[in-house]
This record gives structure tokens, sequence and C-alpha cells, in this order.
């Protein structure tokens, strides 16, 4: 007995409709499941994380008084936090918001007893900037025993360009690590806008005396070498 085509082609589009079936009742049960083990063991990092993505885009076009609401929030889910991957995410999170508790989310950030937290916390303060980043940066720079923390506080004080850390820049230059040292010259580069090289004794030299005969310098120089 043979099969016709139309017969063979009428039993694949069956086949593919149960499929597709299976699938979606697949996929059903999955999400009836994990909203389930939500609710009796409550959400996992990913979970969280998601949900804080979520909130963060509302609460970014809402009015002032829903985004004081929302840091206060987000200062709260912070003490309560022990997956430092949430807690990182919460500060990057908080960083774009103008708030008391969003300033108190990312100072506290500087210290996380993780460092993957404290270099979120350094990358936030450079995106949100202002009189204080500098000195916070450069505070986390002398105090932590991280070396990615303290080469990301250097990097991160060297994107801002505030001149008023140049005297960290310049005790940076004398630390034994080559990689800090190189560090602390490319930030003194960003914010003189002088270019000495990759010498760090040429560095120390402007660093000591910026104003010194042959080595003047002003924000208004590094201006014009931008363009």
């Amino acid at each position: 007995m043979t099969v016709s085509a139309a017969t063979r082609t009428f039993c694949l589009v069956l086949a593919s409709l149960g499929s597709l079936g299976c699938a979606s009742w697949t996929a059903q049960f999955d999400s009836e499941k994990l909203a389930a083990e939500r609710e009796r063991y409550g959400a996992t990092a990913d979970q969280r994380i998601a949900d804080l993505s979520k909130e963060a885009g509302q609460a970014r076009k809402a009015d002032g008084g829903t985004q004081v609401a929302f840091t206060r929030k987000l200062t709260a889910a912070l003490l309560d936090e022990h997956d430092p991957r949430v807690r990182a995410v919460i500060i990057e999170v908080a960083a774009d918001f103008d708030t008391p508790a969003a300033v108190a989310i990312c100072r506290g950030g500087l210290e996380d007893p993780d460092p993957a937290v404290r270099i979120t916390a350094c990358e936030a303060w450079r995106k949100r900037g202002g009189p204080e980043a500098a000195s916070l940066l450069a505070a986390r720079f002398n105090a932590d025993d991280d070396i990615d923390v303290r080469l990301t506080a250097l990097r991160e004080i060297g994107d801002l360009g505030d001149e008023a850390a140049v005297p960290t820049l310049a005790r940076a230059l004398e630390d034994p690590d080559p990689a800090v040292q190189y560090r602390a010259v490319a930030a003194l580069k960003e914010i003189s806008g002088r270019d000495l090289g990759n010498d760090v004794n040429a560095w120390r030299a402007w660093a000591a005396d910026p104003e010194a005969e042959g080595t003047e310098w002003t924000i208004a120089e590094g201006f014009r070498q931008l363009f």
C-alpha cells in the first residue's frame, strides 16, 4: 500500500502542530513551576536582578517622589542582600538617581566586603561625578588592599579629570607595583592633557611642581590639546 504525497504532507502538518502544542504546554509548565518555587523559596539572584532592572526602568521615567521611594527601597534591598552580584546591580542602578538614598548606596558600596562590588562602586562614582567623586575614589585607592579595586579607582579618577586628584596620583607613582604606576601615569595624562610618555620619573617631576619652568599647566591648556 502506497501513501500519497498529500497524505504525507497532512501527517507532517499534524506532527508539527502537535510538537508546537507540546512546546507551548512545556513552557507554561516551566513558568508555573518557577513561580511556585519562587513563592516557596524566594526569588533567585537572577530573578532579583531581573526585577531590579524592570523597576529601575519604570522609576527612571517617574517623578521625583517616586524616585525617592524607589531608591529608599533599594537601600533596604542592599542591606538584606547576600549575593554580591545583586548588590553590584543595586549600586549600578543607584548611580542613575540623584537622591540622598542613591548617594548613600554608592558611598556604602565602596566599603562592601566583596572586591567586585567595590569595583562597581568605583565605576558608579565616575558615572555620578560631582565634587566628592574624586576624593572618594582617592580614599578607596589609598585604603583598599585589592589590586583590581585600586587600579579601577585610579582609572576612574583619570576619567573624572579632576585636578584635585593630582596629589593622590603623585603618591601612586611611588607605589612599588608597576601596574599602579602605569595606571597613575594614564590618569595624569587624562587630567593634565599632557603626554610626557610613560616615563614615571618625568611624571614625578611634573606632579611635584606642575607650574615649574618648562612644565606650566593649566586646565585651559588641557582643553586646547583636546581639540
